[in-house]
Order: structure tokens, then C-alpha cells, then sequence
């Protein structure tokens, strides 16, 4: 297929991408840039780019596609409730004006990178589709107004997917430490301790970010039927974790180091376990290879080759509420997160990252 990629260029894009045109798809990536300097190792395939803030999109960057796959968005909570008002415009207004102007091109399937997060508190059973959601945070709220606005439009031309991401962790080439497992193995390489900064007993799903980029293909190649205006929650049943559990994981994976509890966080409100059976049984041919353990391990074996240091792994490079901070505090993007004329007098708009 011949498919749009929003976000190509974050963390869960970077993994996508060339995971894509190895199953012969021919991709197109859409990015507005913000963590064009946040690479990790590597050069990006060379694969034709659309540099354009997702509220700019217009119908003719859409036309010619056989597939939108929609991972661009202002991730994360912090991010997220830098200004609650910019992401409803940018997750949720734009994710829906995005999905019309593909229907309105002729694209037929549309998939929609979700999260979790919906569930937002921990009730008596894994939580499925059906459940109800308790969204804690703008982000979680803006990816459920997104799913209940799009929904609507499929029909006979138009074929959307919801897909709810368990909690990414992985390598990337655009690494992310702002992610509970990334962040446990990142102290781990840096201090020798990994670092709780809560009681450790929230739960959260997790899924490494190639599984995400593998579900992501099965159901761009599932018969239609199968996933037309379907949700799914993705993730592995056997990978719902406390986060205390998470940080001995890791801990045993990485020879060393010692796990702290050093609190000073607020009450973490989010905790959830998943259910990911409908995924399963709609997809059977579909299989999750990564476990926490060969995730850890990965990341730590990169991170030491990389030669990580302390002032690296907490500077903005890798966390996304500190890059954006860091573009704003040098006149760089607006309070509006736009590039500023500033930016692009330097010729950082429009270059390709």
C-alpha cells in the first residue's frame, strides 16, 4: 500500500517506518519537526517527507494514499497538559479534521494510534474494550474524543481502526526516557540505581515499540471485515505490571544495580491492568515477540555502546516536555507551538531531520 505515516519522526514512527517499507509498503511521512534534534543513533530512511504541523493539513497532502496510519500527537501527559487547550486542538480537533480530509481523498483505511491511558484508574478486572474509560489525564481525554469523533464517519469507503497502545517501551532511534521501563534502564546505565519515584503499586500494560509497529502492520494487512471500525486494546495479557515489578525486572536484567524508592512524586492516579484477548482472537497469526526482560536488555547493550551519560539522560534531548520547554525558552516555537520566525531564520523549518 501507499501509506501516510503521521509522526514518522517520534518515537513509535521512527520503529514504524522501516518496519513498513520492509513489508513493502511505500511510505510517506508527515512530521512537524519538533524532535528533529532528539536522535539517538542513525540516519532516518529516505523516505519522502510532508514538514507540516498536523493543524495545517490540508486535503491534498492526503490524496493518493491507500492508508493514513496516525501516530502524530502531542505524546504524553506532561506534554499534554503543557497547555491543555493546544492539545485538544492538536490531538483531537486535528486527528478528526485529519481522518475527514482522508475520507474525503479517497483513503480507505485510517488507523489510529490510541493508548490505554482511557482507562485511566484500576477497577476489580483487567480492563477491555467495553469497559468504561476514566480518563486521568488531557491526553488520555483527548485520544477518547478523537475515537467517539472519527468513529462516526466510517462507511462503505472509509474503514478507521482504534488501536490503544499499551505503555510503550523499547529502543528508538528518537528514544524516549519519559517512558516507565526506558527511564528504569536509563538510571540503571547512568547511576547504578533505578530510580521509584512512587510506591511502585500502579499498574501499567506494556508493549515494546516494535510490537506496536507489528500490530500496526497485521491490521493494515487484516481482511476488512476484521477491523473496520474496531477498537482494540494492544498488548500482551502476560505483560500487566506494578511498577515495583517493572523496576525488578529491570534490575535483574542490568548486573549491579539496586533498585530506590525515592518518592517525592505526587500520587500517581493512573493504574490499570489490561485485557488483550479481543486482539488475540482477531488477529491469530498476530504474535508480540518482545518480553520486558529482552526489551531491558536491548536497551541497556545500546545505551552502553551509545556511551549515555547522566547530563545526557536528564537534559531535553530525550524527554519531550523538556525538549519543547527548551524550544520555547530559545524563541524557537511559540506559545502556540509553532515555529517562529526565529527558527526559521536559523533554516530549521523544512529541513529534512
Amino acid at each position: 500500500m501507499r501509506v501516510l505515516l503521521t509522526g514518522h519522526d517520534g518515537y513509535l514512527g521512527a520503529v514504524a517506518v522501516p518496519r513498513f517499507l520492509a513489508a513493502g509498503h511505500e511510505v510517506v511521512g508527515l512530521d512537524c519537526g519538533y524532535y528533529r534534534d532528539c536522535r539517538l543513533f542513525g540516519a532516518p530512511p529516505p523516505i519522502p517527507v510532508i514538514d507540516k504541523d498536523l493543524r495545517d493539513v490540508v486535503v491534498d497532502d492526503v490524496r493518493g494514499f491507500d492508508a493514513v496510519v496516525h501516530f502524530g500527537a502531542l505524546s504524553n501527559d506532561p506534554v499534554a497538559e503543557l497547555d491543555p487547550a493546544l492539545t485538544r486542538a492538536i490531538n483531537g480537533a486535528s486527528s478528526l479534521r485529519l481522518a475527514e480530509l482522508a475520507k474525503e481523498a479517497g483513503v480507505r483505511r485510517f488507523l489510529f494510534s490510541s493508548s490505554c491511558s482511557v482507562y485511566g484508574t484500576e477497577g476489580a478486572e483487567a480492563r477491555t474494550e467495553t469497559s468504561a474509560l476514566d480518563p486521568q489525564t488531557e491526553y488520555a481525554r483527548s485520544k477518547i474524543a478523537s475515537e467517539r469523533a472519527i468513529a462516526p464517519l466510517a462507511d462503505d469507503r472509509f474503514s478507521p481502526t482504534f488501536l490503544r497502545n499499551a505503555t510503550a517501551y523499547g529502543l528508538s532511534p528518537k528514544l524516549r526516557f519519559d517512558l516507565v521501563v526506558n527511564n528504569f534502564v536509563g538510571w540503571a546505565v547512568t547511576t547504578g540505581q533505578i530510580k521509584v519515584m512512587s510506591d511502585g503499586t500502579p499498574w501499567r500494560p506494556l508493549i515494546h515499540a516494535d510490537d506496536i509497529a507489528t500490530t500496526f502492520l497485521a491490521v493494515l494487512a487484516a481482511d476488512r471485515s476484521l477491523v473496520h471500525n474496531e477498537v482494540f486494546n494492544v498488548g500482551r495479557d502476560d505483560a500487566n505490571y506494578q511498577v515495583r515489578d517493572i523496576a525488578e525486572t529491570v534490575a535483574r536484567v542490568i548486573p549491579g544495580c539496586e533498585v530506590v524508592f525515592a518518592g517525592g512524586a505526587n500520587p500517581d492516579t493512573r493504574s490499570y491492568r489490561v485485557d488483550f484477548s479481543k486482539l488475540a482472537a482477531r488477529l491469530p497469526n498476530l504474535h508480540l515477540r518482545w518480553t520486558v526482560e529482552d526489551g531491558a536488555r536491548q536497551l541497556h547493550e545500546a545505551l552502553l555502546r551509545r556511551g549515555l551519560t547522566l547530563e545526557e539522560f536528564q537534559g531535553p534531548r530525550f524527554t519531550r516536555i523538556k525538549e519543547l520547554q527548551r524550544l520555547r525558552s530559545a524563541g524557537l516555537v511559540d506559545d502556540e507551538l509553532r515555529w517562529s520566525r526565529k527558527a526559521q531564520e536559523r533554516s530549521l523549518v523544512g529541513a529534512r531531520s
